[in-house]
């Protein structure tokens, strides 16, 4: 990103903030103009002094330099909480924009960025902006300020002095400009260890039942050391180069100084410039000083912040894939009757060779259970993730309700198909939210319906803590048939008329798998059902069967009909036989 496009970025995030910036700023103006009257004021006095002696006169004047200095401080710290306080809003903000557009990402994205490297980016990177955007602003403006403040008195004050004072200035900016480049690069660094340390992490803390499994603690252990070394390195060689900088930017602020010294007596002693005057020319250069020295800090926040407005942008600049569509249809829940299309459906996935799907066509009626078998890879789980549009699928392929998918709401089409992945994924909270999750205020007896439906009922009731029992992190609490069906009566809560078991009761034995078909089938408000399994004796009972191939549906029709074909259906049914008969 060019320096233009970040430098545009800084003002697009304050833009929101601009009183409160503005605000800030006026404040450090007064703030600077209160610093330069109060060394011009003691330059006078002393003047005075020594022209007529007075400790009425001192005390006064004390007394005065005493107000304007609290005046001064005052005036100081309200600027220091305003600035700091808009990068904590710009913060705020940074982080729900981030938060929100990656609730619009597809789930491709993250499984090509790590969920490690995203949180950096959403903390550590967001706080480097929002120290760039309070530190930074804040001492840049008040080194703008105490320049375009301080120079015109001291230039009133002596014209050579003051320029013989400042002219080691230019080489300080020099000197800062030459490392700017390496400070940027060697804080990249930084954070791209620091994104790697937080991703190995967060997989370690997820994986952990496995590394004790295989007892892998020493080898984990050896790659946090290896991750640790290389970030203390990144760092370490950044320190370096900020401890080489910012010495020598001091370093040359204070020769100004001595050169004043020098130029400066000698004028006292001609009689060309007053002691008065020369005391303000020492306190305006001590006040040109600080600001100078911290020059290199501020550089260093601009750099760290420069490569964080990058890493953050690289987030909110994807465009989602999937998306609503110009005009999107508006279809209502209540008015799906579930019907499910696809013609010439075909998909390849991105840097895939071979299609996943290739021209499928089949109409699964209103109220039909449909079970989808095939050996693994066959393309039974593309083809449900595409149903719900999980998969960025060409128009004019899938249908509900003859409409296609893509002209669709998301909202619509998703609040009308009900999808259980193999992963049955529950979150770190009790089980009663986790199956009231897409309907947060569905009542106890709605929850113990749908967990009755799930055959998981009389398995929860036998917790300590019954529904409020906390599942810990990805269910890890529960058993892997207790997770798919607690998943399953999430599903069933939202009551969608389309229901999509990808797999889902894959640990689950065949005769409660059995069953829980046979619950989804019944009633007046039946729902269409797609399921698909390895478990062929539970999709034996399916109203079809269709069994796929290569990304192709090969066989269509019910187990009897399909029995009585040669092919691949029979092939797995034998066995699947042989495996019962063997068990």
């Amino acid at each position: 990103m060019a320096q233009s496009s970040r430098f545009a970025k800084l003002i697009s995030y304050l833009r929101p903030h601009w009183r409160q910036t503005t605000l800030g700023v006026l404040a450090l103006f007064i703030v600077n103009a209160v610093g330069v009257y109060i060394p011009w004021l003691i330059g006078d006095i002393v003047d005075k002094l020594r022209v007529q002696f007075s400790f009425d006169q001192i005390l006064n004047f004390v007394v005065l330099i005493i107000v304007l200095s609290c005046v001064m401080w005052v005036i100081r710290m309200v600027s220091r909480i305003t600035l700091f306080g808009v990068g904590r809003q710009v913060e705020f903000d940074l982080k729900q924009k981030i938060f929100q557009h990656l609730l619009k990402l597809e789930p491709s994205y993250f499984a090509t960025n790590t969920a490690g490297d995203l949180i950096n980016r959403a903390t550590s990177d967001v706080d480097n902006i929002r120290r760039l955007l309070g530190f930074a602003v804040l001492s840049i403006a008040n080194t703008l300020f105490a320049y375009a403040l301080t120079l015109p008195v001291m230039l009133s004050k002596s014209v050579t002095l003051t320029l013989a004072a400042i002219a080691i200035y230019p080489f300080m900016l020099i000197l800062v400009q030459l490392f700017s480049d390496r400070l940027r690069i060697e804080q990249q660094e930084v954070q791209e260890e620091l994104s790697k340390m937080s991703e190995l992490i967060q997989e370690d803390m997820s994986g952990m039942a496995l590394i004790k499994i295989y007892a892998q603690e020493n080898n984990e252990r050896r790659a946090f050391r290896q991750n640790n070394h290389h970030l203390l390195g990144a760092n370490l060689k950044l320190a370096k180069t900020r401890n080489t900088l910012f010495p020598l930017v001091g370093g040359l602020a204070y020769f100004s100084l001595l050169i004043l010294l020098w130029l400066g007596a000698g004028r006292i002693i001609a009689g060309t410039l007053t002691v008065g005057d020369f005391l303000a020319l020492l306190l305006y250069v001590e006040r040109l000083v600080f600001p100078t020295a911290l020059l290199g800090f501020t550089i260093t926040a601009y750099q760290r912040g420069e490569v964080s407005i990058d890493r953050v942008e690289s987030i909110l600049t994807v465009t989602p894939n999937i998306q609503n569509a110009n005009n999107a249809i508006h279809l209502p829940r209540e008015r799906v009757l579930g019907q499910v299309a696809a013609r010439h459906l075909s998909y390849t996935y991105p840097g895939a060779k071979v299609p996943a799907l290739k021209d499928i066509n089949f109409n699964i009626q209103p109220g039909e259970t449909v079970a989808i078998v095939g050996p693994i890879g066959c393309g039974k789980s593309t083809l449900a993730n595409a149903l719900p549009r999980l998969l960025d699928i060409e128009p004019g392929q899938l249908f509900l309700d003859g409409h296609d998918i893509t002209t669709l709401r998301l909202e619509d089409l998703r609040s009308a198909i009900a999808y259980v992945p193999q992963d049955s994924f529950l979150f770190s909270t009790t089980i009663k939210n986790n199956i009231r999750y897409g309907d947060p205020l569905s009542e106890q007896s709605e929850v113990e319906y749908s967990a009755k439906q799930a055959q998981i009922q009389p398995e929860i009731l036998n917790f300590p803590q019954q529904y409020e029992t906390i599942v810990g992190e990805r269910g890890i609490t529960l058993s892997g048939g207790q997770r798919q069906r607690t998943a399953l009566a999430r599903a069933l809560l939202v009551d969608a008329p389309v229901l999509i078991l990808d797999d889902a009761l894959s640990s689950v034995d065949n005769q409660t798998a059995t069953q829980i078909l046979n619950n989804l089938s019944q009633g007046t408000q039946r729902k269409t059902v797609i399921f698909i399994s390895h478990q062929l004796s539970a999709a034996a009972t399916a109203d079809r069967i269709f069994v796929m191939d290569k990304g192709e549906i090969v066989q269509s029709g019910t187990h009897t009909e399909l029995l009585q074909q040669s092919g691949l259906y029979r092939s797995l049914w034998n066995q699947h036989q042989l495996q019962e008969i063997l068990q």
